[in-house]
């Protein structure tokens, strides 16, 4: 018979947030030319601590993983959660549909939510 601390700990985990401390990209809203020259704003959640621990950038990718476009963050957003910015002038290839966009952090990387868009 399982514990009650140890049921108590199972559940406890299983309602943590996954990724926890990683940034994620909340929204992305495209907005592209017919010749597939877009803009992205796209907002962004990180508990960012300073400038040791900050969501410092943010990529727009092909479905295949290609990186197109990076938007670099120059500062922490510690009083700004979750924060909203854009980047203009991004060519996609001809025939690109979607693209997915995710966010990088200082101290872990990428791994948090990464968000799938059309491309209007």
């Amino acid at each position: 018979m399982i514990s009650k601390v140890l049921l108590s700990t199972i559940l406890l985990t299983c309602w943590l947030p996954a990724g926890a401390g990683e940034a994620d990209v909340l929204q992305v809203k495209p907005n592209c030319t017919v010749d597939l020259v877009c803009s992205f704003a796209v907002t962004v959640e990180h508990a960012d601590s300073g400038w040791d621990h900050y969501a410092n950038k943010w990529d727009v990718l092909l479905t295949d993983g290609t990186v197109i476009a990076s938007r670099e963050l120059l500062h922490p957003h510690e009083n700004e959660q979750p924060f909203t910015r854009s980047l203009q002038n991004v060519r996609l290839p001809r025939g690109t549909t979607e693209v997915d966009v995710r966010a990088h952090d200082k101290v872990h990387g990428y791994g948090g939510h990464t968000v799938r868009v059309s491309i209007p």
